[in-house]
């Protein structure tokens, strides 16, 4: 099985892309829809890119923060938060 970034254009992300994608995946408030909406990344593209480029160690602390933190998926989000929100200054990055 080929891993999930094979699939991606490795050309569209760049260290700008990929050092925002990962501070948006460490952001509680930041959903994985916001992400994608972006990046075009899906939850599971996220989660191989950050086990890329994290260490290991990292990587296990970052999975159980997203576990257990109800606003990294829109599903399970409190009703009374109900947007996400990127400005026009972000928007470059696509």
């Amino acid at each position: 099985m080929k891993p999930i970034l094979e699939k991606i254009d490795k050309s569209a992300l760049n260290e700008i892309h990929i050092d925002r994608i990962l501070e948006m995946a460490w952001e509680d408030r930041t959903p994985f829809d916001a992400i994608q909406f972006q990046f075009g990344l899906a939850e599971a593209d996220v989660k191989a890119l950050m086990k890329k480029e994290l260490k290991f160690s990292g990587y296990k602390l970052w999975r159980e923060r997203v576990e257990n933190c109800k606003t990294k998926h829109v599903a399970r989000r409190p009703e009374a938060i109900n947007r996400f929100k990127c400005d026009e200054a972000t928007l470059y990055f696509k």
